[in-house]
C-alpha cells in the first residue's frame, strides 16, 4: 500500500471504531508486548496492538475481543513494542541513492517516516526534479514527506545554479499531496533583511497550513536570529553547541540536533536537556545528510537516537526526539509517532531500548522488515533520459585550467585558504604563506588546491582556490558532481593533471564521484541521476562508497568521512569560506574575496 493509496482516517473510522469495540475483526494483533508510550513517556508491559486496515484500533492489556479466525497474530514475547522512527530533516540524495532505494536501506533500521528536501536536485532539475523525488516517494511501503525546496539558488548572487526555485513553484507545490511544508530556508540573511520572495515563500506556505523549515548557520545570535525567527521559520538543525540549541528552543522553534554520515552536533548540544533541564519536547533528532555506505553499514534514525542514549539521554526521551517530537511538530500528531488509536500501524519490535537492535519493523500494518531483511518491493520511477544527461561540459579541461597564477615576479604568495573542520558542516577561512613555481601557486603542505567546474550550461568555467584539511599526499585528485547546493563539479587535488583526469572521467560517465592518483583512477561511484544518485541497491552504492573511502585514505587523508566535507565546499550558505562558480566567497560577511591576498 503506497503513500498515495494509504487511506486517511475518515476512510476507516468506522472500521477503527468497531474493531476497538469487539464488533468486527482486527487484521493484526501484535500480542503480549511492553508498550512504549511516547505520550507519557512509560513502559508498560503485557499489552496487545490490534491493527486495522493499516491503523492502530486498540492498544490495551488484551486484545482478545478484537480476533477473528483470520486475524494475524505476531507474538512479540515480552519485547518492546515502539513507535517506527521518524527523521525530521533529511535530503535522499544525500545517500546517493532514489527514494526507492533510501527507503530500502533504512526500512530494516526501523525508520518508517521521512521529512525530505530535495533541494539538492532542484538545482539541477527545478521543480520538474523535484516532481520526480515527490511522485516515487508517494510510491513507496513507508511515509516520505516531501518538503518544498525553498532556496535554489541558495544564496542569490553568490552562485548560478541549473534552475532556480520561485514563490510561484512554492505555491503550486503546496497543492500537491505529498508536500508536508516549505524545505529549508538557507538564504538567511535574506530572511533577516526581509527579502521579498524569501517572505513571499515562508507565506505561501503558511496560507496552506503547512510546517516553514528553517536553516540559521551563523553564530550571531543576536538581532539577525532574532530577525530570522519573526521571519517563520519553525525549526532549525544548524546548531552546533548548547548556546545555539537553547538559543532556538527558548525563541519557540524546535531545535534538530544532527547525526550524519559527518555531522557530529548532538553530544554538544543535547547537553541542554541532559544538563540543563530544559523541555525535551522541543528537540527532535535528524541525520540531515547520511551516505549509502552509513545506511548500509551504521544504520540510520536507529544510530542516532543509540547515539543520544549514548550521550547520557534517557532512552525514553531520545525515542521521544525520534517518533512523537517530530510528528508534532509537522502537524502529524494524530497520524504518525505513537503507538495509539487511529495513528499508522508503524511498529518497531525491539528486545532492548538502549542498545536498540531492530528485530521486526511492521509499516502501515504489514511486515516490512525482519532482522535487518527489507521484506518489501520499494517501486522505482521511470526516471527521463534527460534526468541522466545532466554534466554539460563544454569540452575536456587539462592542466592549464587548474591554474592560480601568481603576481609577476613573485616567489611565495599569501592566500586565502579554506580550512575544512572534521564532522562539522562550517569550514574555517584560513590563510598561507604558499610557494611559487614558474609563475604559479603550488600546492604545499596540507593545503591543495580546489575548482569548482560549472556542469549546467557548459560555459567552460573553472574557479580555482585553495583548500587545507584533507592531508592529501603525491599526485592525486577527487572529483564530484555532488557539490552541495549548486551541484556544479568539485575537484579537490594536490596537482592539475591529475584534477582534469578526474574531471574527465565524470563528464563522460554522466555524473559521480571518482579518486585519481599518478594518473589512475582508484575508485569511481557513477551517480547517472542528476549527477547525484544512483538507481542501484544501496549495498552496491555502499561497496563503492567503501572503495572510495579506501582510496582517499591511501591519498594519504584520515578525516572522518571525508566526502561530506569535500561535497559541501560550495554551499555558500554556511561560514565561513566557500567556493562558487562565480568566486571564492567569504560567507560571513556575503563577499568574494580574491585567493591571493599578497
Amino acid at each position: 500500500m503506497t503513500q498515495a493509496t494509504f487511506p486517511t482516517w475518515p476512510d476507516v473510522a468506522a472500521d477503527l471504531v468497531n474493531v476497538a469495540a469487539g464488533r468486527a475483526p482486527a487484521d493484526m494483533i501484535i500480542t503480549g508486548g511492553i508498550w512504549v508510550n511516547v505520550h507519557t513517556r512509560e513502559t508498560l508491559a503485557d499489552h496487545d496492538i490490534a491493527i486495522v486496515r493499516g491503523r492502530i484500533a486498540f492498544v490495551g492489556p488484551s486484545a482478545d475481543h478484537c480476533k477473528g479466525p483470520d486475524t494475524q497474530i505476531i507474538k512479540a514475547n515480552g519485547r518492546y513494542m515502539m513507535p517506527g522512527l521518524c527523521d525530521g530533516h533529511m535530503h535522499i540524495e544525500s545517500g546517493m541513492l532514489t527514494p526507492a532505494e533510501f527507503a530500502r536501506a533504512v526500512i530494516p533500521h526501523g525508520t518508517t517516516s521521512m521529512f525530505t528536501d530535495p533541494h539538492e536536485i532542484a538545482n539541477v532539475l527545478g521543480l520538474e526534479g523535484v516532481r520526480m523525488m515527490h511522485d516515487e516517494a508517494l510510491l513507496q511501503p513507508i511515509n516520505i514527506f516531501t518538503q518544498m525546496p525553498s532556496c535554489a539558488p541558495s544564496a542569490p548572487g553568490m552562485e548560478t545554479t541549473g534552475f532556480e526555485i520561485t514563490a510561484e513553484d512554492v505555491s503550486e507545490a503546496m497543492n500537491w499531496p505529498g508536500i508536508i511544508g516549505l524545505g529549508e530556508m538557507m538564504n538567511f540573511p535574506g530572511v533577516s533583511n526581509a527579502d521579498p520572495q524569501m517572505l513571499a515563500e515562508i507565506a505561501a506556505t503558511q496560507r496552506a497550513g503547512k510546517t516553514v523549515g528553517g536553516h540559521y548557520a551563523s553564530p550571531d545570535l543576536g538581532h539577525p536570529f532574532a530577525a530570522y525567527v519573526a521571519g517563520g521559520p519553525a525549526d532549525d538543525h544548524e546548531g552546533t553547541c548548547e548556546a545555539d540549541a537553547i538559543a532556538r528552543m527558548r525563541q519557540g522553534m524546535r531545535s534538530m540536533i544532527r547525526l550524519g554520515s559527518a555531522w557530529y552536533d548532538v553530544e554538544s548540544q543535547i547537553t541542554a536537556i541532559t544538563e540543563r533541564g530544559l523541555d525535551p519536547r522541543n528537540m527532535i533528532l535528524c541525520t540531515d545528510d547520511c551516505h549509502s555506505g552509513t545506511l548500509v553499514n551504521d544504520g540510520h534514525m536507529n544510530r542516532a537516537v543509540r547515539h543520544a542514549i549514548d550521550c547520557g539521554c534517557d532512552p525514553l526521551i531520545a525515542i521521544q526526539m525520534a517518533t512523537i517530537n517530530t510528528a508534532t511538530h509537522f502537524g502529524l500528531e494524530r497520524d504518525i509517532g505513537s503507538l495509539t488509536p487511529g495513528r499508522r500501524a508503524d511498529v518497531i519490535l525491539t528486545s532492548d531500548l538502549s542498545t536498540l537492535p531492530i528485530e521486526t519493523v511492521i509499516a502501515r500494518g504489514q511486515i516490512v522488515a525482519q532482522d535487518g531483511e527489507c521484506l518489501v518491493d520499494c517501486p522505482h520511477y521511470n526516471w527521463p533520459t534527460h534526468a541522466r544527461q545532466t554534466v554539460n561540459m563544454a569540452r575536456d579541461l587539462s592542466d592549464a585550467d587548474f591554474t592560480i597564477t601568481a603576481p609577476a615576479g613573485a616567489n611565495a604568495v599569501t592566500a586565502n585558504v579554506i580550512g575544512v573542520v572534521e564532522n562539522q558542516a562550517p569550514t574555517r577561512a584560513l590563510q598561507f604563506e604558499l610557494p611559487v613555481t614558474e609563475g604559479r601557486v603550488t600546492s604545499h603542505g596540507d593545503v591543495c588546491q580546489i575548482a569548482l567546474v560549472e556542469r549546467h550550461r557548459a560555459t567552460g568555467g573553472v574557479v580555482n582556490a585553495l583548500v587545507s584539511g584533507f592531508g592529501y599526499t603525491g599526485n592525486m585528485a577527487m572529483a564530484s558532481t555532488v557539490a552541495h547546493d549548486s551541484h556544479h563539479m568539485i575537484v579537490v587535488g594536490t596537482d592539475g593533471e591529475n584534477m582534469a583526469l578526474a574531471a574527465n572521467h565524470l563528464k563522460q560517465l554522466g555524473g559521480g564521484i571518482t579518486v585519481f592518483k599518478d594518473g589512475a583512477p582508484l575508485a569511481t561511484i557513477d551517480l547517472p541521476i542528476a549527477g547525484l544518485m544512483s538507481d542501484s541497491p544501496a549495498s552496491e552504492v555502499a561497496a563503492k562508497t567503501d572503495a572510495l573511502m579506501q582510496a582517499m585514505r591511501d591519498c594519504g587523508c584520515t578525516l572522518n568521512n571525508a566526502y561530506m566535507q569535500h561535497s559541501l565546499l560550495a554551499l555558500v550558505v554556511i561560514p565561513e569560506l566557500r567556493i562558487s562558480d562565480l568566486g571564492l566567497v567569504d560567507v560571513r560577511s556575503f563577499e568574494f574575496v580574491d585567493v591571493i591576498v599578497t
